[in-house]
């Protein structure tokens, strides 16, 4: 994976453990767009074609009032440009909720996953199964 850095105080994404499944990333810019706040990471990429990278938001968001605004976050291999992502306040506006990571801190994770070629086939019928169209909870709680 060919990775860029956007400028000499970019961190590089690393792994918190051996067995961590993403790679911590840190936020080397924020800016303010619409209420929400823009986290640059400093790097842009050459994702191999066939591959896409995945942004999710770090554990820890969940001790405090913001959220990733797309719930995650798909950069697709022709992308080369820097790497962000957007973080929205759960309640009231972005002047009255302190952010949740400074420049610096490790504020997102992210992986790398294969995307698989699709060819969908018009058709009248699909197969029967146990479930059918129930969705939403149809399958119970335990």
């Amino acid at each position: 994976m060919k990775f860029k850095k956007l400028s000499t105080f970019t961190k590089l994404p690393e792994k918190g453990s051996l067995e961590a499944a993403c790679f911590d990333v840190y936020a080397h810019s924020i800016t303010f767009k619409d209420g929400k706040a823009v986290y640059g990471f400093g790097f842009a990429t050459e994702i191999p074609q066939g591959y896409r990278g995945v942004i999710a938001p770090r554990s820890s968001i969940s001790k405090h009032p913001w959220i990733l605004a797309n719930s995650i976050g798909i950069i697709d291999s022709d992308y080369r440009g820097e790497w962000m992502m957007m973080l929205a306040p759960l309640k009231g506006d972005i002047i009255e909720t302190a952010l949740p990571y400074g420049v610096g801190e490790r504020c997102a994770q992210i992986y790398f996953e294969p995307v698989l070629e699709t060819e969908f086939v018009l058709t009248k019928d699909l197969e029967d199964t146990k479930r059918g169209t129930g969705g939403f909870g149809s399958t119970g709680k335990k």
